[in-house]
């Protein structure tokens, strides 16, 4: 529910968040611009390719013309996505619809990346490439808001960890 919060997803039914200094509920259009989000159930357009999916939030991002396809070219080779970027979402696994959410996430190169559970489901191979790519992003100068159960990956991952029991910290 916090994740959804901080992503404009949900609105809070008291208090306040802000993500990089803008109101959650009264600036949201300014925190979506800033922030990527992963879970382990976005939800994805079947009947829509992989690239045709994240060039359409490209779009809404703002992006157009070469600024668009480059990066584009540039996230379907990092995350592997080349090999089924013309087939429809409907048809791909679990781990390649997962990699089309995160180019999702990834594709306006946003400051803050929202991370709730996206292993989870995820075969071992896919699991342990997205781990890296966390940490590459984190290494990077991301804030990276990593929500998991596996303690293993916070670890490997975090600077900082928070545990959340009936809402507080």
């Amino acid at each position: 529910t916090v994740l959804r919060i901080l992503s404009t997803v949900l609105k809070p039914t008291g208090g306040s968040a802000r993500i990089m200094g803008y109101d959650v509920v009264e600036q949201a259009t300014e925190v979506r611009q800033r922030i990527g989000f992963v879970s382990n159930n976005t939800a994805i357009y079947d009947r829509m390719t992989a690239w045709e999916l994240v060039e359409y939030f490209g779009r809404l991002h703002g992006m157009r013309g070469e600024m668009l396809r480059e990066r584009l070219e540039s996230l379907f080779a990092r995350l592997h996505m080349n090999e089924f970027r013309d087939a429809p979402c409907g048809k791909l696994s679990t781990g390649m619809k997962q990699k089309v959410s995160i180019g999702r996430a990834l594709i306006h190169d946003p400051p803050v990346l929202v991370f709730d559970e996206a292993t989870l489901g995820l075969d071992v191979l896919v699991a342990r490439s997205l781990l890296e790519l966390i940490r590459q992003l984190r290494d990077a100068g991301k804030c990276i808001i990593f929500s998991t159960h596996i303690m293993r990956e916070v670890e490997r991952l975090c600077d900082k960890i928070a545990i959340m029991n009936h809402g507080r910290i």
